[in-house]
Order: structure tokens, then sequence, then C-alpha cells
């Protein structure tokens, strides 16, 4: 038996398109791999997360005729893939199972997944009953999503007769996702002694991105394929029958990336796939002298090619005489368009035109912040002009406590480092630099400051970063309380000072520009809260002050 895995970047909602590459894939196996099965994964048809797209019946409409031409084209090989499909009960989330223009099974997804990224109780209804699949004189069980890290689905499919598990899923990638899930699966196959074809959707979606991470796992939780992550094609697992079950033989096994290779990657492929699915061609970001703006620079060279990036240093008084030799120098490095052109006069001019209403006030944050208001005005203009995308350099600490301006440097169609902490920014600095020239040490070595005001430096507003880092990791994204973080030894006022400026800035970040995830818990589709509420955090012990 000879299974191939596919991992499938498809564009959401191009049902059509999304067709042709799934019959040319199933056409390759048969042809090149000589497999008898191929598996893509969950929602294969209409790319996921379609949203409210599942809801259009012009959807569904074409869903039904490149099925029919699915079916008349393929023959000589199982087809196994994910789609929506309508039932007399309602939408369900469905795998089929074709071959030579039959359909031999299909699976209604029944452990519906209701986490805001997902929420697939909007769209799907539950399926209410195991499905096993007989081909070839192997019987496989189907699971859709992290079904397949479900014991009792394992336990439901063994007992009905499955040989084989066929996992179809649609996981986004998160740091350190393809250890946890591997672990996680390895538990379901040992407890049954049933091997797993596991089959990962790949490609960036919006905020989302998913690195394949596809493998099969032998029955005694042994992995012996694991194609290479951020890579499209077909990988090839026979299984050979031995005393009345179906192991797979060892194979390729790609090596796992360390974090931060992996989290590059994953910025990468989120913004090439966001320009190239949304037909966006070109680029333009303010580079600064300043690590993000530098990180951001590398990546979309990475991502996108040299001649397609822009870079623009826009010096104020306030702009020391090493950004803008470092900028230069990283921009000739990374060999990218680069321009200099100074605020001062348009800052000057908004001065002058407000002095009447600034009159009987003291300079404060609004002079810092118009300041990265003209910034934003003039990147806009030259994105507008040359049909460029303005990159974000903000990044998730940032963003978290308001740290960055609106209609500033929050201006612009895409935010790399929307769900980067500062503390890790430096880390994937380091690591991108292991692989080649690309960003200055100075930049490195030198204090974080927004050069907005003389001798600014970030730690003039906000705790040092590693503190606010750990505080912001635990509130947001492990959702910890006061207590919780004090007692892991943090100062009390601190800790009220970063869940306030966190809080009064939702406001904000509901403004933002979409961007990569690559956390368990990002800003944006799956973290929802008001923006006016009364709801206040209170620690209530006061032994650190």
């Amino acid at each position: 038996m000879r299974i191939a895995l596919a991992q499938f970047n498809p564009l959401v909602g191009d049902v059509r398109a999304n067709a042709l590459v799934i019959r040319a894939l199933a056409e390759q196996a048969r042809d090149e791999l000589k497999a008898d099965v191929v598996v893509l994964p969950e929602l294969a048809l209409t790319g996921f997360p379609a949203a409210d797209l599942l809801l259009r019946a012009e959807l569904h409409k074409q869903i039904a005729v490149v099925l029919e031409e699915i079916i008349q084209h393929i023959s000589g090989i199982v087809l196994v893939f994910g789609l929506p499909r309508q039932t007399a009960r309602g939408l369900c989330n469905a795998a089929l199972v074709w071959c030579d223009g039959k359909e031999l099974a299909c699976y209604h997804k029944r452990q519906l997944a209701s986490q805001a990224m997902f929420d697939e109780p909007r769209y799907f209804i539950a399926g209410d009953e195991p499905c096993i699949c007989k081909t070839n004189g192997v019987s496989f069980g189907i699971v859709l999503g992290d079904e397949g890290v479900n014991p009792t689905m394992f336990e439901q499919a063994k007992a009905a007769g499955a040989q084989i598990m066929l996992n179809l899923a649609a996981m986004p990638f998160h740091a350190e996702s393809e250890q946890e899930h591997e672990a996680a699966a390895r538990v379901c196959v040992m407890a049954t002694a049933m091997p797993l074809v596991f089959v990962n959707q790949l490609g960036g979606q919006d905020e989302l991105v998913f690195a394949g991470q596809s493998m099969a796992m032998a029955a005694s939780g042994e992995l012996c394929v694991r194609p290479p992550a951020w890579q499209a094609g077909l990988w090839l697992t026979e299984f050979v029958q031995t005393d009345n079950t179906w192991q797979p033989l060892p194979g390729l096994i790609a090596a796992i990336q360390s974090f931060e290779a992996g989290v590059y990657a994953a910025l990468v492929c989120g913004l090439r796939d966001y320009m190239a699915k949304n037909n966006f061609q070109d680029v333009v970001l303010g580079l600064s002298g300043g690590i993000d703006s530098a990180l951001v620079l590398a990546i979309a060279v990475d991502a996108l090619g040299a001649e397609r990036v822009e870079a623009v240093m826009m010096p104020s008084r306030y702009t020391a005489e090493m950004s803008l030799a470092d900028a230069k120098e990283q921009a000739e490095t990374l060999g990218v368009a680069y321009r200099e052109i100074p605020i001062e006069p348009l800052f000057q001019a908004f001065l002058t035109s407000l002095q009447d209403v600034f009159a009987a006030s003291a300079p404060d944050i609004t002079e810092e912040n118009l300041q990265a208001r003209c910034r934003g005005v003039l990147l806009m203009a030259i994105a507008n002009k040359k049909h460029k995308v303005v990159l974000i350099a903000s990044n998730k600490s940032e963003l978290a406590v308001g740290y960055t301006t609106l209609y500033g440097d929050m201006a612009g169609g895409f935010a790399v480092l929307k769900d980067v902490p500062k503390t890790l920014v430096y880390r994937l600095v380091k690591y991108r630099n292991s692989i080649g020239a690309a960003i200055p040490q100075r930049v490195i070595d030198r204090p974080p400051s927004a050069e907005l005001a003389p001798d600014q430096q970030d730690t003039d507003s906000l705790p040092d970063y590693e503190i606010l880092d750990d505080i912001l990791q635990r509130y947001v994204v492990l959702e910890q309380d006061g207590q919780t973080i004090v007692a892991a030894g943090h100062y009390v006022s601190t800790v009220q000072r970063v869940m306030q400026l966190v809080e009064s800035n939702e406001y904000k970040r509901q403004q933002a520009a979409p961007g990569v995830r690559i956390s368990r818990r990002a800003f944006g589709r799956e973290r929802r809260y008001p923006i006016t509420s009364g709801f206040k955090n209170i620690v209530n012990f006061q032994h650190r002050k």
C-alpha cells in the first residue's frame, strides 16, 4: 500500500484553481510515485479558513461544478480530500474518498473546533459517527483537524475495524507546534496500536500561517516520514502488512527547525503569501536604523526579493548620525532601493499651523506623535503613487502597551512583527545574521529608541523588555491574573501598570493592520476584547512593591 502525502497551499475561496491543483497532485501521485492513495488537507477544496464565504450560496454552486470535473478526470488512484459539504441536516466539514468516479466514503467532522480562529460551530453541524473506508484490502479510519489528537476518535475507529488512521488537517503554525502535535498524536497511536498518516495545510492566509508539518507514524509511535516544513509537494509512504497489521516503512524524515528558524520561516511565508494571494507586487518601509525595521527589511527581502523592496530613511532633528549610517549600510548590504527624505520641513509646517492651538501647552507626546505621523504620510504617499504596500515595523510588545502611534508607525498594509515580542526580535536578528550578513551589529548593540525626543530611550516609558515581555506572555498569551504574575517574581506596581496599558490600548489594536500569527495567542482574530469596558484587573496583595 503506497500512500502519498500532499502538502498543499490553497487559495481560499478559489475552488476552481484549488481543484486544478488537486487533480494535478493526484495525477502526479499516480503516475510518478505509483501511489495507491493520495491524501490532501482538511477543506483543501476551499482552503482554510474560508470564514463567511461558507455562508455564500454561490460558493457551494461552484463546489458542485468542480466536484463533477474531479470525478470525471481522476482515475486509477484513491483520492482523499477535505471540503465543505451540504447535507440534509446542514453544512458539514467533510472528507471525501473517491476512486474511478465513485464515492467510496464521506466523513463528517464530529469534534468541531470552537476557538475564535476556527469558530466551526458558526458554519458547520457536527457529524455523529466514525467513518471507515475499505480500499485495496485496507480499512482506513478518517478524522479531521485536532480530532487527530483525541484518543477517543482513534479508539472508535479501531473498534469499527480501521487499520490505518488518516488525519486531514488545517492546523495553523505556532512556535514549537510541530513537536507538540507529534507528541499528542503519538499518545493516540500507541494507545490503539494503529499507524497514522497526518496531512496538514501549507501556506499563509491573512494572519494565519500553515507549515505543513505532515507525517506518517508507525503503530509503535515511531516517526517514519516527515516532509520538510514550508514546502509544497508529494511525499510517499509505503505500508507493508505484517501479522494482519499495516506499518509504514522508514522514509524521509526532515529535521525539525530550531525555534528561531521556524518563526523566521513563518514570517517569510506569511508576508510572501499575503502579497502573492492578494496580487500585490512591491513593498516600501521606513528604515529607521533601529532593530525592528531592520528585521522587517531582511524578512521582506527574503520573502519577495530585493528588487521588490524599497527602504526610506526619514530623519528628524532627533535622528542620530549612527541611525543614518546604519540604515544606509543595511540597505546596501541587502541590495534594496534606498532614499532619504527628511521630515523636518513637514514637522515644522505642522508646528507652525498649530502654534495658536498649542500656545498655552508645553511640548509633550503630541509633538513626538506628529513626527511619526509625518513619516506615515510620506510612506503612504509613496505607496499610493508607486502601487506598493507599506510594511509596518511595530512589534507585539509595543502594540500590547500602545507604544506605537496611530496613523504614524502603525500606518500601512501589513504588520510583519505584529505577534513578535521585542526580545524575540533580537533572537530573530541573531538567527538571520547567522545565515548571511543582513543587519549591522551596531543596530543590535545600541539601546532601543524611537528617536522622537532628545536622548530618548524606550526604557524612559517602558520597563526593560525582558520584564515587559515576560509579563505580557503571562497576561496576554497564558491569561494569568495579576497575583499569579506577581508571584512569578514581578513587582506589583509594574504588573498593574502593564495590565492597565494593555487594557487601555485595545482601541489601537483593533485599528492595526493584519500581521503574521506565530504564538498561541495573537492580537487579532483569536483575542476578542471590547474596546469600551469597565473591567479592571486588580492585584490585591502588596508583598512586592
